[in-house]
Parts: C-alpha cells; sequence; structure tokens
C-alpha cells in the first residue's frame, strides 16, 4: 500500500478536540509508532445547514495554536481539505497506515454518517480505527444507572501528558479560509478566541476570580458575561479537555477554605454549581448519543403534527435579526449575533419564544441558534431545543414571560439599551414595554416594529395546545419509556471531598446549564 520503505503510519484523526494536553489518542498513537497528526477541513461538513464561519474562525484560531504546540512536540499539524475517506485513502497508498486514532464523537446526523464510511473504509483496508472516550458520554449505553459515578471516575483519571513525536518529511498544508470552505460572511466582532491558552485563561480566571458570583450573576444577560466560565466554545472544540476542566474545579473545591473571609460561601455554592453544570454537559451529549435522529424528530411523538412544519418565514426572520418587537427578546438576539455567546436563561427564553409565542416548529430556530452560538455542540444543543420547546414528554413546560424575564434579568433597561438603541426617545419606566410609552407612535412603526404578536395571548394558546397533545392515551407510557432512557438518576451534584447528606430528588430540566453548552 505504501510508497516509500518507512514504517506505516499511525494517523491521529483531530476533530472536536484540537489540543495535545489530555489527548489520549495522540499519547497511544505514539507509544505504536510513527505519527501523523491529521486535521481533514471537509467541505461536505461545513455546507451543513448547522454550520458557520463564526464556528470555523474558532476552529482557524485553534488548528493555529494546535500546530505550533505539536511543532515543539516535534511534528505539526497536517491539514488537508476534502473528504475523509478519500484523504485517508491517499494516505495510505502514499505512506502505509497502520492504524487510525481518534477521539469518540457525539456530533450531528452528517458526522455521524461519515464515520460509518471511514469504519467501512477502515475494515476494507486492514485499518485498525481506535476510538477513544473524551466525555462522560458512554457508547452503547445499556442503562443510565451509575451513570454519575462511572462519569467520576473517568474524570479523575490522571491526565495524560503530551507527547515527544518523531518529524516527518510531508508537506503539513494550509488551513483554509471560510471562503475556501464555502461559508458565508458570517461577522461575529465580540466573539471569544479559539485556541487552548485562551480556554485555560477562561478557566482559571473563572475559578481565581470571575467565578465567586457566579450563582447570583448567571442568569443575567450583563453580569453573566462576566461570571459564567465562558468555556464552553473550549469544551464544545476540545481546546479544553472536560477532564482538566473538572480536576481544576475539584482542587478549587479543596481549597475553598483558604479564600477570604466573607468570600467562602459563595465560592462553595460557585463551585458546586459549576460541578454540576460540568456533569450535565455530558449528561446532555449523551441523550444524542442514545438517540441520534432527536437532531431531526420529536423525542416524544405525541408532538408531530402539533406546530407547523414549515419554517414561517415572517415570523422566524424578524425573531432571528431581532426586529419582534419585544425589546428584551431583540436585545438577546442581536447581542447573540455580535458575540457568540448567551447565558442559559436567555438561550431558553428565545427558543422559548420562537416556539411557543410565535409557534414556530423546533427545527429552523435550532438551526439559526446552532449558527449563531460558537459553542455549538450537538449533543447539547438539540436535546436543549427541544427541551425549550415542550417536545420532550419528560420536562417542565416553561412558557417564559419575555417582558417577566426583562424585568427580572434587566431591571434598568441597560442591556436593552446597550442592543436596540432605536428605543432611545423611549422613557426608562417603558423601555420594556415600549408599546405602553406615551410617544409610543414616535418610535412604534417607525425605527422600530410594534410587537409581532400579544405576548399573553399567545402564550395562553400555546399552553392549551401543547397540553392538549399530553392528553392523549398513549402519552404516558411513551414519556415513561424516555425517562427510563434518557432521564437523569440524580441531581444535585454534591461538593468534592465533603459528604452527602440526603438524596436529592431527580428534577428533570430544572438544572440550569452554563456549558454548551454553558450550554447553555
Amino acid at each position: 500500500m505504501a510508497k516509500d520503505h518507512s514504517p506505516p503510519l499511525h494517523v491521529v484523526w483531530f476533530k472536536r478536540d484540537l489540543r495535545g494536553t489530555d489527548h489520549r489518542p495522540l499519547a497511544r498513537a505514539a507509544e505504536a509508532g510513527r505519527v501523523l497528526p491529521l486535521y481533514m477541513a471537509e467541505p461536505d461538513l461545513w455546507a451543513e445547514p448547522d454550520m458557520a464561519a463564526r464556528h470555523w474562525a474558532f476552529v482557524t484560531e485553534s488548528l493555529t495554536e494546535l500546530r505550533k504546540d505539536l511543532a515543539r512536540l516535534g511534528q505539526p499539524l497536517v491539514v488537508r481539505r476534502g473528504d475523509a475517506v478519500t484523504i485517508l485513502e491517499a494516505l495510505a497508498r502514499e505512506h502505509g497506515m497502520a492504524a487510525l486514532w481518534s477521539h469518540e464523537e457525539t456530533g450531528n446526523a452528517w458526522s455521524y454518517a461519515r464515520d460509518r464510511a471511514v469504519a467501512a473504509w477502515c475494515r476494507a483496508h486492514g485499518v485498525p480505527w481506535h476510538e477513544i472516550p473524551q466525555h462522560g458520554v458512554i457508547r452503547r449505553l445499556g442503562s443510565r444507572d451509575g451513570w454519575a459515578r462511572r462519569w467520576d471516575r473517568m474524570m479523575a483519571e490522571p491526565v495524560t501528558a503530551p507527547p515527544a513525536l518523531g518529524p516527518l518529511d510531508l508537506d503539513p498544508g494550509s488551513i483554509p479560509d471560510a471562503a475556501t470552505l464555502g461559508l458565508a460572511s458570517d461577522p461575529c466582532p465580540a466573539r471569544q478566541t479559539g485556541g487552548s491558552a485562551a480556554g485555560f485563561e477562561r478557566l482559571e480566571s473563572f475559578l481565581a476570580t470571575r467565578g465567586e458570583t457566579y450563582r447570583s450573576a448567571m442568569s443575567t444577560p450583563l453580569e453573566g458575561a462576566e461570571a459564567c466560565s465562558r468555556l464552553s466554545p473550549h469544551l464544545a472544540w476540545g481546546t479544553v479537555s472536560m477532564r482538566e476542566a473538572a480536576q481544576a474545579a475539584w482542587q478549587a473545591q479543596a481549597h475553598v477554605g483558604s479564600r477570604p473571609r466573607g468570600t467562602v460561601t459563595r465560592w462553595r455554592g460557585a463551585l458546586g454549581s459549576f460541578t454540576g453544570r460540568l456533569h450535565w454537559h455530558c449528561h446532555f451529549m449523551q441523550k444524542l448519543e442514545d438517540a441520534p435522529d432527536i437532531e431531526h424528530r420529536n423525542l416524544h411523538r405525541a408532538y408531530d403534527g402539533v406546530r407547523p412544519s414549515a419554517p414561517g418565514p415572517e415570523r422566524l426572520g424578524p425573531w432571528a435579526r431581532g426586529e419582534t418587537g419585544l425589546p428584551f427578546v431583540d436585545a438577546c438576539m442581536r447581542s447573540l449575533a455580535a458575540t457568540g455567546w448567551l447565558n442559559f436563561r436567555m438561550r431558553a427564553m428565545v427558543m422559548a419564544v420562537a416556539s411557543y409565542h410565535l409557534w414556530l416548529d423546533w427545527r429552523a430556530p435550532g438551526l439559526h441558534l446552532a449558527r449563531q452560538f460558537t459553542d455549538y455542540e450537538p449533543g447539547i444543543h438539540w436535546p436543549q431545543v427541544q427541551m425549550q420547546s415542550g417536545t420532550t414528554g419528560i420536562n417542565t413546560v416553561r412558557i417564559y414571560n419575555p417582558v417577566k424575564q426583562g424585568l427580572d434579568q434587566d431591571p434598568n433597561g441597560v442591556f436593552i439599551r446597550r442592543w436596540v438603541p432605536e428605543l432611545a426617545a423611549i422613557d426608562d419606566r417603558f423601555v420594556h414595554e415600549p408599546w405602553k410609552a406615551p410617544d409610543a407612535g414616535a418610535v412604534l412603526g417607525r425605527v422600530y416594529p410594534h410587537p409581532m404578536i400579544d405576548h399573553l395571548a399567545a402564550a395562553r394558546a400555546a399552553r392549551d395546545a401543547i397540553w392538549a397533545a399530553r392528553r392523549g392515551p398513549a402519552f404516558r407510557s411513551e414519556a415513561n419509556a424516555i425517562q427510563v432512557k434518557h432521564g437523569s438518576r440524580k441531581s444535585g451534584i454534591p461538593m468534592r471531598g465533603r459528604k452527602r447528606k440526603t438524596a436529592v430528588p431527580a428534577a428533570q430540566g430544572t438544572l440550569p446549564l452554563d456549558l454548551p453548552g454553558e450550554t447553555r
């Protein structure tokens, strides 16, 4: 198969694991022989409707740093553009391939089909493919029982050191730009920077200072941007491993008593919440791993046909652009477009408004949000999208009041005024409901739209329709089966090193994730 006489290569395929540290496939491949670290930029993947140029910009920064990091180990990252099977075929033909190594991936449907094609190619050519878990997600999971304990054991394993690599006489290739991959322009001026260095800065600064007010500030759109860890894109694209994040958090928990007087209680709560959300990151990914089709179909089939299947462009477009006439919703959507991030509560609210108030099927709004979130993680995103749309059958139906959420989380309208400057002439008393302002006629319908809907009436209609679907005779039996397969076995993760006093009853969907997703 090889043209040269060198020993065949152990190809390490980098996917959503763009780091050199705690990369077990890389370390194990280095123990086995000559290593070719490879990233394949696949145009067909980036043509999928859930992918966007802001994702590729983050990936490009991560690849650039990874290439330098691996070069210091002895061999820079090799980048090839094209179809995965075609690239692997060419490498095997020219250099020989002893084995393919990678982390397991819980990705979108396209990546799942691609992996099946790669697996078929490996079998046909006698190339072993070693896939190694990198999250707490378990392939072919038989039961959720004991899942959290297995997660703890996996995350407590030693972090894998980066190995020495031997140099290869091989063109490393260029990292393509977004246009070369066929991606449309996607300006995101306040997007987070990619790469492991940026990821560890976020982790370390959160555990050292920023996280003190995490529990009280995580729900607010302004304070949350600083108080949340902001680690989500780094976990989504693998520039920091879940094990590294968990062990850093556990270390901080172990020394929480040494924090300055008066801050210990806040820090203890913050760190407990954060470690709980690390568990929930993988808990949601496990849902897509166990049922890949929930990216495309309702988890509970009683909701099939409840909403119109067409995307409703007359409603989808204004929602996506932040032009619904509901100021807090619009501020969130515009902030997301510019930053690539929203805190969990705001993510839940904008998805709920699309699903309930605008009565849109979750698929089209879900795709828009996937393209907007720099931290888009399919395994978290699609279960969360369905949860906020009320189609899981096991989660509490939450129809957020967009005005009340604004008053609760942005009482002085600071966030609204930052992102909806059209309301500058509206008095602070009416910024959340400008249609009630005495001078509403000078603003609404002129520089800012009238509300698309009566949000209270729309919520009532949505609640009636959703609950009607739950009254069918087969609803409960299917919901019970979903609960057994996908439901959490516990909530309330205890502080590391402290005795658990009593079991906390599981509460489906009540824990507001801050992680991709900060997801989220």
